[in-house]
C-alpha cells in the first residue's frame, strides 16, 4: 500500500505544489457518457497491485493547467514522466519536456465494469505507459483544495486494499 500512497502523493504534489488547483464552480460536471472529458482529472491504473512488489502503470492529465504523467511503480521503486499537452477531441497531442519529443495519443475512455473498474481507457499511438488503464468513481483528480486533496487521497489509497 505505500507504493499506492506514493504515488498518489506525487500525482497530488504535482497538481497542487506545480500549478494553482483551483475549483471553478462554473465548469459543468463531467458525465461518465462523456469520453472526450472522462480521461482527464482522474486516475487511471493498468490494474490492482498483487503484492508490494507489483509495478503498476499510472496516467493521469489534469485540465487546470495542461499536463499530465506517465508511472511505473511498486512499492519498493518507481519511475515517472511529466508531459505538457495539448487536447483536440478524442487526441493528446504530448510533449515530453524532458526529451523534447512530440507525439499524438489518441484515447477512447468509457463506462465499463471490467476488473473491480467503472471506466476503461484505451490509449493509441503512445510511447509511453500501456495501452490501457481503468479506473473507478471516486478517482477524480480536478480542482481541490489542499484539504479535499488529502481527503482523496486517503479515499484513494483505503479503495484498493
Amino acid at each position: 500500500m505505500k507504493k499506492l500512497a506514493l504515488i498518489v502523493v506525487v500525482l497530488g504534489a504535482m497538481g497542487y505544489g506545480g500549478y494553482r488547483w483551483l475549483g471553478d464552480d462554473d465548469k459543468p460536471a463531467v458525465k461518465a457518457t462523456d469520453g472526450e472529458q472522462l480521461v482527464l482529472d482522474r486516475i487511471w491504473i493498468d490494474h490492482l497491485p498483487k503484492n508490494d512488489r507489483d509495478t503498476i502503470q499510472v496516467f493521469a492529465a489534469i485540465s487546470e493547467e495542461p499536463f499530465g504523467v506517465f508511472q511505473a511503480a511498486s512499492s519498493w521503486k518507481g519511475a515517472y514522466e511529466l508531459f505538457r499537452y495539448e487536447s483536440r477531441g478524442n487526441e493528446l497531442r504530448i510533449f515530453y519536456p524532458q526529451s523534447n519529443e512530440r507525439e499524438t495519443v489518441k484515447h477512447k475512455a468509457r463506462n465499463c465494469s471490467e476488473n473491480q473498474m467503472d471506466y476503461c481507457l484505451e490509449l493509441d499511438g503512445g510511447s509511453r505507459g500501456v495501452k490501457r488503464y481503468y479506473s473507478r468513481k471516486g478517482w477524480e483528480i480536478e480542482g481541490a483544495s489542499a484539504t479535499e486533496i488529502d481527503d482523496r487521497i486517503d479515499a484513494f489509497v483505503k479503495t484498493l486494499k
